[in-house]
């Protein structure tokens, strides 16, 4: 029997749905989970988006990522909410270990920890981390998260990151820790999956995402959860995703007052119940 998790995934703007009404409506609807992203500015000049477009007017206008968090999982009982991604290159992990924790326990379990290094060199720069390193920062800040989760006395020493000895309460919620899901789809992505990650949540496009979430498997010596975020609402999408594997789908919300919204998740709907025949 074949069985996917339904989430959804939005940026949360200012001038959009609040993040706590659109985790009671995500919850409301039956669905599994909610994401949001992370960008704390855009640079006037910044790199190309990845898309090749202009950057989107979201991109700069979105609410602190735990504060969002904060929002949706005080005003939901049991959705699933996570950070898709947080840029924890650009964050001291001492403080992340905190929110992340403190959002984990609040919520009861409920968290899950996306993390990436973004795409945005500039932005990077800006918050003194250097883009051609920005891989081996990540490995190291999302390690000393994980001491500061696990240990009543924490110590961590590595090239970017180092603290001997520290207390800090409250441990997460989930034991042994929140889930750690790796975003990306660049070349050493599965690496990092496997050093440091519980999932695997590539973004939907790649023709070659299936292949490699194969490869992964073939290589992993644990369970590793399959994730893609952006699926669209197509019924041949998840059906694809599902034969390979995937345990969670995403699908992305606009930007959007309530009836836009609304609208898309109709639409995201219809397509699940083809899916599965509902």
């Amino acid at each position: 029997m074949i069985f996917m998790e339904f989430g959804v995934a939005i940026f949360p703007t200012h001038n959009a749905i609040r993040p706590d009404d659109i985790a009671r409506l995500a919850e409301e609807r039956g669905h599994e989970s909610l994401f949001f992203p992370e960008h704390t500015h855009m640079p006037a000049d910044h790199s190309p988006h990845p898309s090749g477009q202009p950057l989107p007017y979201r991109y700069s206008h979105t609410f602190d990522l735990f504060v969002a968090v904060t929002a949706a999982v005080t005003a939901t009982s049991r959705l699933r909410v996570g950070t898709g991604v947080c840029l924890v290159i650009q964050r001291d992990p001492i403080i992340t270990a905190k929110e992340t924790a403190s959002a984990d326990y609040l919520s009861g379990g409920r968290f899950e920890f996306g993390v990436g290094a973004g795409w945005n060199r500039e932005e990077m720069a800006n918050h003194g981390t250097d883009p051609r390193r920005r891989m081996a920062v990540l490995r190291e800040r999302v390690e000393a998260i994980k001491a500061i989760w696990t240990t009543d006395e924490a110590s961590y020493a590595g090239e970017f990151v180092k603290f001997d000895r520290i207390w800090s309460w409250p441990k997460p919620a989930q034991r042994p820790h929140p889930p750690v899901i790796i975003g990306g789809d660049g070349p050493t992505v599965l690496d990092r999956v496997l050093a440091f990650g519980d999932a695997w949540m590539p973004n939907f496009g790649p023709s070659d995402i299936i292949e490699r979430a194969s490869q992964l498997r073939a290589r992993a010596d644990r369970r590793i959860s399959l994730q893609v975020m952006g699926i669209p609402a197509d019924p041949r999408e998840l059906e694809a995703y599902a034969a390979a594997g995937f345990d969670r789908v995403v699908h992305w919300l606009p930007s959007a007052g309530r009836g836009p919204v609304e609208r898309a998740f109709d639409a995201y709907e219809s397509a699940i119940a083809e899916f599965t025949g509902g």
